[in-house]
C-alpha cells in the first residue's frame, strides 16, 4: 500500500512541478493590463486568481501538516469565503512578480510537504464547510486537478 501511495504521489509531484516550469515564465510575460484588467466569470482578475492559488496553497498546506498529527481536524475551510480572502488581501494591488515568486516558493514547499507525508495517516480526514469528510489522501491528489484549473482559467482570459 505505501509503495501504490508513493507512485500516486509521485505523479502529483511531477504534476506540480510542471506546472510551476511550465507558467512561471509565461505568468512573467504578461503585462500590467492582461493582469489587472480581464475578468473571469467570478469577476476575478488574473492577479485575484494568482492570489487565489496561493490562498488555496497556504490552506491546503496547513491541513496536510495538521492531518498528520490528528485523526479528525476541525479546520475552517475557506471556500465559501474565497471572494473575501481576494479582497483582504488586496491581490489586485500587489506587486505581480512578488506574488509569482510566492506562488512558485508556496508550491515547491507544498511537493516537500508531499514528499515527507506519513502514508500512515493518509486517512486522517477533515470536514469541508458542506460536511464533506476529505482525507489527506484525497486533498494531496485532489491538489493538482485545482492548481490546473485556475492556470487554465489565466490561459483563457489571456487569449480573450
Amino acid at each position: 500500500m505505501e509503495i501504490m501511495n508513493k507512485i500516486s504521489f509521485s505523479s502529483t509531484i511531477t504534476g506540480i512541478l510542471q506546472v510551476i516550469h511550465r507558467e512561471e515564465s509565461f505568468l512573467h510575460s504578461l503585462d500590467e493590463d492582461i493582469i489587472s484588467n480581464k475578468f473571469n466569470m467570478q469577476n476575478r482578475s488574473i492577479k485575484q486568481i494568482l492570489g487565489h492559488l496561493i490562498d488555496s496553497a497556504s490552506n491546503n498546506h496547513q491541513r496536510m501538516v495538521r492531518l498528520q498529527y490528528n485523526e479528525n481536524l476541525t479546520f475552517p475551510d475557506y471556500r465559501q469565503d474565497n471572494d473575501l480572502w481576494i479582497s483582504i488581501q488586496d491581490y489586485q494591488n500587489t506587486d505581480w512578480h512578488d506574488l509569482i515568486q510566492l506562488w512558485k516558493y508556496y508550491n515547491l514547499h507544498i511537493i516537500q510537504v508531499i514528499k515527507a507525508v506519513d502514508s500512515s495517516k493518509l486517512d486522517n480526514f477533515w470536514y469541508d464547510f458542506e460536511g464533506t469528510k476529505v482525507t489527506l489522501k484525497q486533498m494531496i491528489e485532489g491538489y493538482l486537478w485545482h492548481l490546473n484549473l485556475h492556470m487554465n482559467e489565466i490561459h483563457e482570459l489571456y487569449i480573450k
